[in-house]
């Protein structure tokens, strides 16, 4: 499906309002291609939570090319898979763009206020609602088990790894990035989204949950941060991904590729539509668009 260039040229672009560390001479790739990938259900598997082999050959494959590969996720620094990170992958953007790093160096981190995340929690618990904190370096669940399937699944997931029991929710006393949270018939969820609408934004991920992230930064402005810092133009730009929180990236680029199974919100901004990732999406689209062959 080919975008509405109308629909796209209304999207105001965000400003990305934040210092940034330099700490090298940055070289100019006129000739590099850029390709930004989100990681569930586009890099790695829902089904068989593996990355396909497929992928990995068109990542090397890439790379061999001169193209620059970035991950560009909503979950937090912490929370990306090992299955991920042994994957050569030139950059890392984090936490719906709050966290940048390239080459294993970070240059930038926005976290939300302590006293404001603080009063955030309270609200959501008022509001008879519960979710998780996400932060760079940890994230706090609700202290007894809940009915959500998908949160508990994610406990279980991070404290494998050590992850997510220094502290409980409720105790709020620590700074964090995000929220991933939950509501049911009984919560307040118009007096949370009120109580949060001056500085954060809430994604509607379907069946009750939410991504609340600051209203200053999304996967689009990693993205477009990224290719100002490479001096790389918008145009040799893709981003490849699936759910709602990838809306950001897909408005932004040029070049933005849906996989097989995705989110209808993202269709007015898909350029193209590619197989699922268990189908080998990333190395048809990447075919495609003559980036590997």
């Amino acid at each position: 499906m080919k975008k509405d260039d109308t629909v796209r040229k209304d999207s105001a672009e965000k400003g990305f309002c934040a210092v940034l560390i330099f700490r090298r001479n940055w070289s100019v790739y006129m000739e590099r291609s850029v390709l930004f990938f989100d990681i569930d259900g586009t890099v790695l598997s829902e089904i068989t939570r593996q990355v396909p082999e497929s992928a990995v050959r068109a990542f090397k494959a890439a790379q061999e090319e001169g193209h620059l590969l970035f991950i560009n996720t909503g979950r937090t620094a912490c929370c990306v898979p090992p299955t991920i990170r042994k994957y050569r992958f030139d950059g890392y953007l984090c936490g719906c763009g709050t966290n940048i790093s390239y080459k294993e160096e970070e240059l930038f981190y926005s976290s939300i206020d302590r006293k404001r995340g603080k009063a955030i929690i309270d609200k959501l618990l008022e509001c008879g609602m519960t979710g998780i904190a996400e932060a760079r370096d940890d994230v706090y669940f609700p202290e007894r088990v809940t009915q959500y399937d998908g949160l508990e699944g994610f406990r279980r997931s991070l404290r494998e790894r050590g992850i997510g029991v220094e502290q409980p929710l409720e105790r709020g006393n620590f700074t964090y990035d995000k929220m991933f949270i939950y509501e049911n018939e009984k919560s307040d969820l118009k007096s949370f989204l009120a109580f949060i609408e001056e500085d954060m934004n809430a994604i509607d991920r379907g069946d009750g949950a939410y991504e609340v992230i600051q209203k200053r930064y999304s996967k689009g402005t990693a993205c477009e941060q990224v290719l100002k810092l490479l001096g790389i133009p918008k145009e040799r730009a893709y981003v490849f991904g699936d759910s709602s929180n990838d809306l950001d990236m897909f408005r932004f680029a040029d070049h933005a590729v849906a996989m097989g199974k995705h989110a209808d919100v993202l269709e007015p901004y898909t350029e193209f539509v590619t197989k699922t990732v268990e189908e080998d999406g990333l190395a048809y689209a990447m075919k495609h668009y003559g980036l590997i062959h």
